[in-house]
């Protein structure tokens, strides 16, 4: 009986003595989260787009341009005079108004007072930052940005809310070229 209980004994200590097995997470995670904000954001685009391209339609008193960045812009005034559009590092002053889509100021001239701004170096919106640089010196345009290229979903803070498309009047008053920039034009 003794011997029996001896192999039953080693037979459940050697069965027992598996390595440790690795805790298994208690939430898996999948890319869904990812997948669907990516879609929520294409949809919202699309919106977007769609309510700009129906305000371009509606007004027949401007030609509007496609940039490349994905605004839509309309010239009020234009210099014919010049081709130099500003590159990095140079210094911009400039002033511009934020709008609503619907047309009510959000941000006046006033507001925001004369900016001095260096190409690529300071930090303002997205959709700002890329339409300086199609403007030249005593230019005014009128662009209209999708939220993606306003304040996104955080909002400025202040005026603008979550993903709200808006309108801006940008009006270039001089460009400083930086050194390197005027090397490369000789």
């Amino acid at each position: 009986m003794k011997k029996y209980l001896f192999i039953i004994l080693l037979c459940i200590g050697l069965v027992s003595c598996g390595g440790p097995e690795p805790r298994k997470p208690i939430k898996v995670k999948s890319g869904n989260f990812y997948k669907a904000s990516a879609e929520r954001n294409k949809s919202l685009l699309a919106k977007e787009e769609a309510y700009i391209q129906k305000l371009i339609a509606m007004d027949s008193a401007n030609t509007y341009q496609n940039s490349a960045s994905g605004s839509w812009y309309h010239y009020t005034q234009k210099n014919k005079t010049t081709d130099y559009v500003p590159q990095t590092d140079d210094l911009v002053t400039m002033t511009y108004a934020v709008l609503s889509l619907e047309n009510d100021t959000i941000y006046s001239f006033e507001d925001i007072g004369i900016v001095k701004y260096k190409v690529d170096k300071q930090e303002l919106f997205p959709g700002l930052r890329n339409s300086v640089k199609l403007l030249k010196e005593g230019e005014t345009a009128t662009f209209l940005y999708p939220s993606s290229l306003a304040f996104g979903y955080h909002g400025d803070g202040k005026k603008i809310g979550t993903n709200i498309p808006i309108k801006s009047t940008i009006k270039i008053f001089k460009i400083d070229k930086d050194s390197v920039n005027v090397q490369k034009l000789n």
